[in-house]
């Protein structure tokens, strides 16, 4: 019977091979590179070496005129006082320090040319760019992610994005090697074919600069035809597939998508319901893929009267948990006095829920009863919350082995990361 047995599993070996190793490839799952929290886009002429530390100043001087303490900051955000006293220094220290993750110089929507005869941008963009690329490597405030989004590959301008990506990269590169978390923005896609096309672009730039990593990008969902297809398909499925494993993270577009969709202005927003139906088929699409999420931006900025920025703080700072319940832990900032309430929200969240979580994977390592009978999913689950929370500084790995009692290796573990040496990449 054993024999038999053993054909049997041959057999289906055999005839199951090929999918088990097609699956693998397509779907590896998230591994343990840190996610940023944002990406801020700045039009590339507004963009020079002090533009981080500029931000960071004013997001401190707007966040120190109008909230008035950790009282404050709770009626604004919606939380309670201690989890207030808990997350303002934490805002504060961050402002300080960190104030933008990830930065995008913006060569499309925000840099328009708006004024400048056609025959003349070619060489105005071009100026543009030697200048940033310059402002880029003597910046003294690198941040950990970074990049540049250019314009799409559609007929109109397709010349004018392979020109500015091949020009900013040849300007950007030192010996085959660019910045770590360096990724191009690819916006306006709408069929698979731009992606693969992409592709192409990226080997190519590769062999032309002699770049000793693979090139990648980022998908921004914002057409109607990436999430339904003429076919009926979700295109941005096989978007993900068609990058060949250089996709790394989907950007919905909160307006352009809404505009496609015939939703007047007042009512475009990231809660709007043609923002969750494409949102939920981004999240469907790229579940086990690796590929990251990120939510988009609100246009209503904290900028006039102390009413009117405190407005804006509080529907960004709902928006932003909002997208932080619904599983994206990612979104843009447009303006330095969003900074604050950016993080306020997002170490709110993981503070929340900080104990809860700890504690159930302290009882799932111990094999303990907790009061929630968690599986092997709701672990990995549960210990990649504890990997965000530490990778934005709303926690700390001393918090972590004290509560949770695991070391940062045995987390890294439980989440299906692998162990490995040091802290969190």
């Amino acid at each position: 019977m054993a024999d038999g047995r053993e054909r049997l599993l041959d057999s289906l070996d055999v005839a199951l091979g090929a999918v088990d190793a097609r699956y693998a490839a397509a779907y590896p799952g998230l591994g343990p590179t840190r996610q940023p929290v944002h990406t801020v886009y700045v039009p590339v002429d507004r963009y020079d070496a002090g533009t981080v530390l500029s931000w960071g100043a004013q997001a401190r001087d707007t966040f120190s005129r109008y909230i008035s303490g950790a009282d404050d900051l709770a009626e604004l955000i919606g939380v309670e006082p201690a989890l207030a006293r808990a997350v303002l220094p934490l805002v504060e220290a961050k402002l300080a320090t960190e104030p933008i993750e990830d930065l995008r110089i913006d060569f499309e929507d925000g840099f328009p040319q708006s004024g400048i005869a056609p025959g003349a941008r070619d060489a105005d963009e071009d100026a543009h760019l030697v200048r940033a690329a310059e402002a880029f490597r003597s910046t003294p405030d690198p941040t950990p992610f970074s990049g540049i989004r250019v314009k799409c590959l559609e007929p109109a301008v397709r010349a004018r994005a392979v020109r500015t990506l091949d020009m900013f990269i040849g300007e950007l590169a030192d010996d085959g090697c660019l910045p770590d978390g360096f990724v191009v923005t690819l916006p306006k896609v709408s069929a698979p074919e731009q992606v693969a096309a992409m592709v192409t672009v990226c080997e190519f730039l590769e062999t032309t600069h002699g770049l000793t990593s693979p090139l990648r990008f980022e998908i921004q969902i914002e057409t109607p035809q990436a999430v339904c297809g003429p076919d009926g398909t979700a295109q941005v499925a096989a978007m993900i597939h068609a990058a060949q494993g250089r996709c790394s993270g989907l950007h919905y577009g909160t307006y352009d998508y809404s505009a496609a969709c015939g939703i007047a202005a007042e009512y475009q927003a990231m809660d709007h319901p043609v923002a969750d139906h494409a949102k939920a088929t981004m999240q469907v699409a790229a579940a086990g893929t690796g590929v990251h999420l990120s939510d988009g931006s609100t246009n209503r900025l904290p900028v006039g009267t102390a009413d009117e920025v405190r407005a804006a703080w509080a529907l960004h700072a709902r928006l932003v948990d909002r997208s932080l319940r619904r599983g994206f832990y990612q979104g843009w900032d447009l303006h330095p006095a969003q900074l604050p309430t950016r993080y306020a929200a997002t170490f709110a969240f993981y503070r929340r829920s900080f104990p809860s979580a700890a504690e159930r994977i302290a009882a799932y390592s111990a094999r303990t009863d907790s009061g929630f009978l968690d599986e092997p999913a709701t672990a990995r689950a549960l210990t990649s919350f504890l990997h965000r929370g530490l990778g934005c500084g709303a926690l700390t790995d001393a918090e972590v082995h004290e509560h949770a009692g695991i070391t940062p290796d045995r987390l890294r573990a439980l989440a299906g990361f692998g162990a490995q040496d040091g802290r969190f990449e």
